[in-house]
């Protein structure tokens, strides 16, 4: 191995974890001055039977702190033209959904226009790891646009799939 571990060091780690390729969603619900919601790259699929997905949420996160109160949460799969909302959601948290198309369910999860796929959930737990939270979630619905590619976050860049046979 050509590479030497460090695993203490928070900057190192971080370079090696933007190894591992991810995509991004928006986790997003009505808080009670609207929308609130946060990006992560951390979203995965748990289980099928029951339905259950994840999220991990730094425990420092103010948005947080307003997603644990509400009954559901939307998760929005960014696609590939969406690197535009990404760049968005690094403004303040009150000012995130300025001028972006979005939509609620009854229950309050938030899911943005344009996203290649969504998922509306409850939390069923936080779970603390770490300097995070690990949100499992239980689906209780889900879209997915097939024509829509994912957005990809690598290397600290988004990315898009190259499609196959393209030129």
């Amino acid at each position: 191995m050509s590479s030497t571990l460090i695993a203490t060091d928070p900057a190192h780690l971080r370079r090696a974890f933007a190894h591992f390729p991810s995509g991004l969603v928006a986790v997003a619900a009505l808080g009670p001055d609207g929308p609130a919601g946060l990006l992560v790259s951390s979203f995965t699929s748990v289980s099928l039977d029951p339905p259950l997905a994840s999220v991990n949420i730094g425990h420092s996160s103010s948005t947080l702190r307003v997603l644990r109160d509400r009954p559901e949460w939307g998760i929005s799969v960014l696609g590939e033209d969406q690197q535009a909302v990404a760049e968005h959601f690094r403004a303040p948290a009150s000012e995130r959904f300025t001028g972006l198309g979005w939509s609620s369910t009854l229950g309050g999860a938030v899911h943005l226009h344009g996203a290649a796929a969504g998922f509306t959930t409850r939390l069923e737990r936080l779970i603390p790891a770490g300097d995070h939270s690990i949100a499992l979630l239980e689906v209780v619905d889900h879209f997915a646009e097939p024509e829509t590619s994912p957005l990809v976050f690598h290397r600290s860049r988004l990315r898009r799939i190259d499609r196959e046979g393209a030129a």
